[in-house]
């Protein structure tokens, strides 16, 4: 039989819905002690089985229709149901949850993959969306803005020019993406880089009810480099041989440190899925069979889309997501659904 725990009271569903929602947060602390009493549930240092939730970039610009980067998937509302299932998830299963890491895209105007770092040929900034190839830097057709250049090599217009295109080969040669130029999002200091409301109520109520502390892992300041995945940027060097990032292994160490880790967010077709690629690039390297200690709950994320305006898609990346996620499972990761009980999952043992 269950033990899932019902919501506090203080949680609504409709808030998952509201940009402009922010929990008072003096509130939900002050209402654990009562809770955590009346439920019978002891601090995360007790836990002899060690469950972790790691929730990707549920940030403001993903997680509404306002954001300028929301992911719709294909049912139109896909970050805004997600985020519904993903707090209830942590209600019902707080006392089980061992401690809960959030990651935070956060970027500057400056970067290479907006369109403020490029100019076309005719030296405008190109629209959002944009992809651009190694072809069209060798060519012409798009090149770094100069103002870029003063930001990340002392003016040195040509190194920078010699650099964009080696990294549009480097992404190129990995199979992954050509170079894609998003809208702006997750701009340090903006509301959309904020963690949508709902989620940084869950998480605050779960941290003061357990006593573990909740953390933040920033990731996506390298101007010259995309970082969708919160363990490397996408690019490790510079054109010269020189490095460019480096991986978080401190993260992945903690990450790993856990007997079960529970992955959601958005999105699955960018963020998530490069998150759990590296993640698994990682395992096979050291010990295959810690894949079996992850569970991706697959109704807690969802897909890039952007629609055409007649009810398709210029774009759509779920078949990305789900061929992510059958790579995920080949390995030997778990593809779980919130509504199903922890307690009933393959291998955890509480």
């Amino acid at each position: 039989m269950s033990t899932q725990l019902l919501s506090p009271q203080f949680y609504n569903p409709a808030n998952a819905a509201d940009w402009n929602y922010r929990p008072d947060e003096w509130a939900v602390v002050s209402a654990a002690a009562d809770w955590k009493a009346q439920n019978g549930i002891k601090g995360s240092a007790a836990d002899r089985f060690r469950l972790a939730l790691l929730g990707i970039d549920l940030q403001g610009d993903f997680c509404f229709p306002q954001g300028s980067l929301f992911v719709a998937g294909r049912s139109g509302t896909g970050a805004v149901d997600d985020n519904v299932r993903i707090c209830e998830f942590i209600y019902r299963n707080l006392d089980i949850i061992t401690e809960i890491a959030a990651t935070m895209d956060t970027h500057f105007l400056y970067q290479i993959f907006f369109s403020t770092f490029w100019l076309d040929e005719n030296g405008a900034m190109p629209e959002p969306h944009t992809m651009i190839a190694v072809a069209d830097v060798v060519q012409g057709k798009y090149r770094p803005n100069p103002a870029a250049a003063s930001l990340v090599c002392n003016g040195n217009y040509a190194w920078l020019q010699k650099q964009v295109q080696y990294y549009c080969e480097q992404l190129e040669l990995a199979g992954k993406y050509q170079l894609y130029l998003w809208p702006l999002h997750c701009l340090l200091g903006g509301m959309g880089h904020a963690l949508a409301g709902v989620f940084q109520e869950a998480r605050l109520f779960h941290s003061a009810v357990r006593g573990a502390q909740t953390t933040c892992e920033i990731k996506g300041g390298n101007v010259l480099t995309e970082n969708y995945s919160v363990l490397r940027p996408e690019v490790l060097t510079r054109f010269d041989g020189q490095p460019l990032a480096q991986k978080n292994t401190r993260f992945l160490q903690t990450l790993l440190s856990a007997d079960a880790l529970a992955i959601v967010g958005q999105a699955a077709s960018h963020c998530v899925a490069s998150s759990i690629d590296d993640l698994l690039d990682e395992i096979v390297a050291f010990d295959p069979e810690l894949a079996r200690k992850v569970y991706v709950l697959t109704d807690c994320m969802s897909s890039v889309t952007v629609p055409d305006g007649n009810g398709g898609f210029v774009l759509d990346f779920t078949p990305e997501s789900e061929a992510a996620f059958k790579r995920f499972e080949d390995a030997g990761m778990h593809l779980v659904q919130s509504t199903t009980d922890p307690r009933d999952w393959p291998g955890i043992k509480l």
